[in-house]
């Protein structure tokens, strides 16, 4: 018997999903755990597989569709099974981009109700709707609460009065109610202006770097570290070392923080529904740019991992990234976040922290400078760091600490080798 196929929940934060490509032709067969779809979530693109058996009798969305979770994406049954039943069902229940055509006229009603306003029946466009009678609307639907004068003025306005939220007592519409509310951003727009709905991706980095700004106690340490040597470690590593074995600057950061949250195990904690909780590993998350986002791959137990594989596991998390090809145990439960904005010529700046990590270490460019040595000025190699942390878990001494162990790692960085 043929069946709907829903979306299911890809990731734990997903709330809904853009289908970006169909895997199968309709009429394919199903197995368990076959591929039907590609859905791009608020992490990344995930694969979409059938939990049944059967044939694809039809794919019920268009490539580019958003959708809800739950929302009907295909119907899956015998061969050659009729499925005009099931299509009628979910009908207009997608939200997809479709191109815009002329809205069909509303048939009138069979019996035209007693407020009808004459002059509404006539408006261009074919008869107005029923909106309102009394307290009910077409076909008896119990609408919300209103007066005479609301649900006349509805009429005229060609308002239908099942989609306005009431603002009076007990959700009874007001005159008020009715007035058309233009969007907030409707202010700010100039002509040339283009407004677009936001990703999932998007959406999500929104609401939780705005979760984490407004409810995640940030402050902030700046240092200013000498990474002569570790640039000469880099150089060093990098002479005749295949492109596959070249490690950044950025791996050995990487491997640097790792060291200096097992010199500082103190400062290895976050704060998670009102515990501390102490981390004994060195799960560090990267941030990664990709194409409207960002995402923070983990490279796990970066203490332990010597510089080389740091870098080939880093390219290969950054290469999935951008390609949307990281599964979600990629992406998830690191300790502490590296961002690194250096390449991009920015001197310092201040990063947002990563919850339920506890720090998060901003990277700026590496400067050239002239720095006094022994009383002499010569030239020197500088970069900016800055150590966002959540104070709930980390304070001031304890983040200056972890900053002094990453110093003396940074500074003398054949221990960074290990």
């Amino acid at each position: 018997m043929a069946k709907i196929i829903e979306l299911p929940k890809l990731s734990p934060t997903m709330e809904e999903g853009t289908l970006v490509r169909w895997a199968l032709p309709e009429g394919s067969a199903v197995d368990v755990d076959t591929l039907l779809a590609e859905v791009e979530t608020d992490k990344a693109t995930m694969e979409f597989r059938s939990f049944d058996r059967g044939t694809l009798l039809k794919r019920l969305v268009p490539e580019g569709a958003v959708l809800k979770l739950g929302q009907p994406v295909a119907i899956l049954g015998a061969p050659g099974e009729d499925t005009a039943a099931l299509e009628r069902g979910v009908a207009g229940s997608v939200d997809t981009p479709a191109p815009a055509a002329a809205p069909a006229a509303p048939a009138a009603p069979a019996a035209p109700p007693p407020e009808a306003s004459p002059a509404a029946a006539k408006a261009p466009g074919g008869p107005a709707p029923d909106y309102v009678h009394g307290e009910k609307g077409v076909a008896g639907v119990v609408l919300a609460p209103s007066s005479p004068r609301v649900r006349r003025l509805a009429r005229e306005q060609r308002v239908d009065l099942s989609a306005v939220q009431g603002s009076g007592p007990h959700g009874r519409i007001t005159e008020a109610d009715l007035t058309p509310k233009a969007p907030p951003v409707a202010a700010a727009l100039h002509p040339t202006d283009v407004v677009r709905a936001p990703s999932p991706m998007r959406k999500t980095i929104a609401r939780r770097l705005t979760e984490a700004k407004s409810t995640v106690p940030h402050f902030y340490l700046e240092a200013d570290l000498d990474v002569a040597a570790l640039a000469a470690l880099r150089e060093s590593l990098n002479e005749g070392a295949t492109p596959e074995d070249k490690v950044s600057f950025n791996d050995l950061l990487v491997r640097a923080c790792a060291l200096a949250l097992r010199a500082v195990p103190e400062a290895n904690v976050s704060w998670v529904d009102g515990q501390l909780v102490e981390h004994h590993r060195a799960d560090i998350s990267v941030a990664v740019a990709i194409e409207d986002g960002l995402v923070t791959p983990v490279v796990r137990d970066a203490d332990r991992l010597g510089v080389r594989v740091i870098a080939r596991t880093i390219r290969d998390l950054a290469a999935r990234a951008k390609a949307r090809r990281l599964s979600l145990e990629e992406m998830q439960g690191g300790v502490f976040s590296v961002s690194n904005l250096g390449m991009y010529g920015v001197d310092r700046f201040s990063a947002v922290l990563n919850p339920p990590e506890g720090m998060i270490l901003a990277v700026g460019a590496v400067r050239d400078v002239p720095v006094v040595k022994d009383g002499a000025v010569v030239p020197g190699r500088r970069c900016a760091v800055t150590l966002s942390c959540d104070h709930r878990a980390v304070d001031g001494a304890l983040g200056a600490r972890f900053l002094q162990a990453l110093r003396a790692l940074v500074e003398r960085p054949l221990r960074i080798l290990g």
